[in-house]
């Protein structure tokens, strides 16, 4: 039966080439991307930026996310003449392209970068793993777990998926043991059961609320206990991860992992929990929460 950490456990994004974050506070964020700056909101920065100028000055940025009044999204840019539509950017062997999109992201999730680098730690190796990553959005993960053997890459968005595509032909990777999907991640994961299929590791990026490619609708309180119910079926006693990320909701990582716990119960190993975050540049550096995790391990 798989044990359930109870202490939780931080994973902690310091920042790379690529990104760094420069400084949080009053409900904001200001961040680098490769060679612009970007001010996006940020509701649990509640303490004071450090970095302000004389008589409180505003960061100086290329852009800033300007939210709309809808609490569950909604917002323009407002960008300088010099940012483009698009740059390139790079994460280990991975590279992608940066894009300020309407839901304030810029086509990747920063924070996710201790995730990658865990889940090949799981499969350190391997040239023959079989993964899955569900909601793989613009497949940083996807391209990142290609090294060890074949992935299956799913997500809802048709763009998305070409994104991806495209960032695995910027990365050289475009002949890698890919299989990129548009569908559903839960009815994919209901048929993979009823296939009698199995993998060795799974991520799951499940957003609040989103649609499927034939308008399913998709609600994470409602969807996420079955979908996690079908992953377990998928895993069995030499599987070597499963890895859940949420963002955004009122929940505990401890609701997440007891989620873990009850669907893994056959399954040797070790469940944990706890917050991803992303640490400021400088002195004394604040650790900016950015989402919360359950992920269970199995070292064989």
């Amino acid at each position: 039966m798989a044990q359930l950490v109870q202490q939780p456990t931080l994973m902690e994004c310091a920042g790379w080439d690529a990104y760094r974050l420069l400084d949080s506070g009053g409900g904001r964020k200001y961040e680098v991307f490769g060679p612009y700056a970007f001010i996006r909101p940020e509701p649990q920065a509640m303490w004071q930026p450090r970095l302000v100028g004389e008589n409180g000055a505003e960061w100086p940025a290329n852009g800033e996310f300007v939210p709309g009044s809808d609490e569950d999204g909604g917002g323009r840019w407002d960008l300088t003449p010099d940012v483009p539509d698009g740059w390139e950017l790079a994460w280990n062997e991975v590279q992608f392209t940066a894009q300020p999109t309407p839901f304030r992201h810029l086509q990747f999730f920063p924070d996710m970068a201790p995730v990658w680098e865990w889940m090949g730690a799981q499969v350190e190796g391997r040239e023959d793993a079989e993964t899955l990553n569900m909601f793989g959005y613009t497949g940083l993960g996807t391209l990142a777990l290609s090294r060890y053997g074949k992935v299956t890459h799913v997500d809802a968005s048709k763009k998305s998926v070409a994104q991806a595509r495209e960032n695995a032909a910027l990365s050289g990777m475009e002949d890698r043991p890919i299989r990129w999907l548009v569908d559903d991640a839960a009815k994919f994961a209901a048929r993979e059961v009823r296939r009698g299929n199995r993998y060795d590791g799974i991520i799951l990026d499940p957003p609040k609320f989103g649609r499927g490619p034939k308008n399913e609708t998709w609600r994470l309180e409602e969807g996420l206990p079955g979908l996690i119910g079908d992953c377990a079926k998928l895993l069995d006693g030499d599987s070597r991860f499963l890895f859940l990320t949420v963002y955004a909701v009122r929940m505990s990582s401890l609701a997440i992992a007891g989620l873990l716990q009850e669907a893994l119960s056959d399954l040797p190993g070790t469940i944990e929990h706890g917050d991803l975050a992303v640490r400021e540049e400088g002195r004394d550096g604040r650790l900016l929460p950015t989402a919360i995790f359950a992920r269970w391990s199995n070292p064989g």
